[in-house]
């Protein structure tokens, strides 16, 4: 018996994408068949969850110590501007890559330069030397890109449409989630710490223990022809693609109205990477620092959520106005946030305090506003991904999405390292950051109405295809 799926008439009308393979789940119901667990999207998203856990989570968790936990922001700052440098590079790559060995093994390779990272901020740390620092930006930054690349695309292009919002907010709680692990181990080893400094070396073999287990983890995802989905859609990622073809439908991609509207905003959320880390450093005690690591993935998590169930949970019968709303929400909450960063990065460049839990009335202000940033940078990413994973439903184009996007925001964040590196005055860098907010509001809301559209276009062709069998073959001869 065959299994493709069955297609009326209106839909030998309607051009699909060459990478996916749709039969829509209302209209034709598929045949009842049993999703196996691991094939299905909840599983994916899983792995590729565990892995932004091991890998980037606990990245982003010594950096979230301040600067990598190191007492000299300038050379994590300008090792970390080398490593996202390479990543601008792999990230536009990464389509290569999948197209060669699939996404399974270019997560799996993608994890590997992690650990090495780690490895050099330890040696540092303990023996001063410098050399690894550089050696470990340089491979993780190779490695690294494949990885940011390829998780955004199965992130965004294995969930069925209607989970995306959440199934995003599931991905950056696992990777808030090494944040979390690893800022409490910072806190435990660091808590008697009360004065300025780098942590303890120990800190780091706990780290680089667990980021080896990344590019293992990798290997038990399932590539997008095997992937079920409970609607019934197939997804498919077509391989052997000529370079030349690849390079042709990059260029494309990258002149779209969706990527010329969207990059503004992706670029900003690169550049802000920089500064809460140096702020952390310049201001706080190393104890405050390990407190600061833990609790912004907390409140970075919950917001993610929030913003992820605003947008997929039916409050309102549209998505439209979940769209509009949740883009309101985001740019009100952000440009407030900044604001008020600004004001209290103004105060400190004259008192040059140094922040520790001690001292509550001063240290709450400080700390408050990191928090808030952390709040609203968590909503911006959940919310810029939602809409990249509504632009298409093949992971074959999300592969090209997410590279080019996600170059654009390592070139963000290399060009932010690169500029606390000098190293710039702080008050300099929030005002850039406040900058870049505004100039990015009016493109990203042009970028959430071209997903209005498509919803609209959804929402049609569903009616169409609802009509009875009759009405449909009139619609189709005319």
């Amino acid at each position: 018996m065959s299994t493709e799926p069955v297609v009326t008439k209106v839909e030998l009308n309607t051009p699909a994408p060459a990478s996916i393979i749709v039969t829509d789940a209302e209209a034709n119901p598929p045949s009842p068949t049993r999703v196996s667990f691991f094939r299905g999207t909840l599983f994916q998203i899983f792995v590729v969850g565990i892995c932004a856990f091991s890998a980037p989570g606990i990245w982003n968790a010594m950096n979230g110590l301040g600067v990598g936990g190191s007492q000299s922001p300038q050379l994590v700052n300008a090792a970390n501007a080398l490593l996202y440098a390479l990543m601008t590079i792999t990230c536009f790559a990464g389509p290569w890559l999948t197209n060669a060995v699939g996404f399974r093994w270019a997560l799996s390779l993608g994890a590997l330069g992690y650990p090495l990272y780690a490895a050099g901020l330890y040696v540092n740390n303990r023996y001063g030397n410098t050399w690894l620092v550089y050696v470990g930006a340089v491979t993780c930054g190779i490695s690294a890109g494949f990885f940011w690349s390829t998780e955004g695309a199965i992130a965004t292009g294995y969930p069925e449409q209607h989970k995306r919002g959440r199934y995003i907010a599931t991905w950056f709680t696992f990777r808030n989630f090494g944040s979390i692990i690893g800022g409490a181990i910072s806190l435990a080893l660091n808590v008697n710490v009360n004065h300025r400094g780098q942590v303890g070396y120990e800190t780091y073999l706990a780290f680089i223990s667990i980021q080896c287990l990344g590019c293992v983890f990798a290997l038990m995802l399932s590539n997008p022809e095997k992937v079920q989905r409970d609607d019934g859609t197939r997804i498919e990622a077509p391989r052997g693609i000529k370079w030349r073809t690849e390079l042709h439908e990059m260029w494309k991609l990258t002149k779209s109205k969706p990527i010329l509207l969207m990059a503004p905003l992706f670029f900003y959320f690169g550049w802000t990477a920089a500064y809460p880390g140096t702020y952390l450093a310049t201001y706080f005690t190393v104890r405050s620092r390990a407190l600061g690591s833990f609790m912004s993935a907390i409140v970075g998590t919950i917001a993610c959520w929030l913003t992820g169930a605003l947008v997929d949970i039916p409050w309102t019968k549209t998505r439209q106005t979940r769209a509009i709303t949740a883009y309101i929400l985001v740019a009100m909450f952000n440009s407030a946030t900044w604001i008020w960063a600004v004001y209290i990065q103004n105060e400190y460049r004259f008192t040059l305090p140094v922040l520790d839990w001690s001292n509550q009335a001063a240290f709450g202000r400080g700390f408050g506003v990191f928090m808030i940033e952390r709040v609203g940078v968590a909503m911006v990413e959940n919310y810029i991904y939602w809409c990249i994973g509504n632009l298409s439903d093949s992971p074959g184009d999300q592969i090209r999405y997410s590279s080019i996007l996600r170059g654009i925001e390592t070139a963000g964040i290399c060009i932010g390292f690169g500029v606390q590196a000098v190293p710039t005055a702080l008050i300099a860098t929030a005002s850039i950051n406040l900058g870049l907010w505004f100039f990015a509001l009016p493109f990203s809301y042009y970028a959430t109405l071209r997903v209005i559209r498509k919803f609209n276009e959804l929402d049609t062709n569903r009616d169409e295809l609802s009509k009875p069998p009759q009405q449909v073959d009139t619609i189709a001869e005319a």
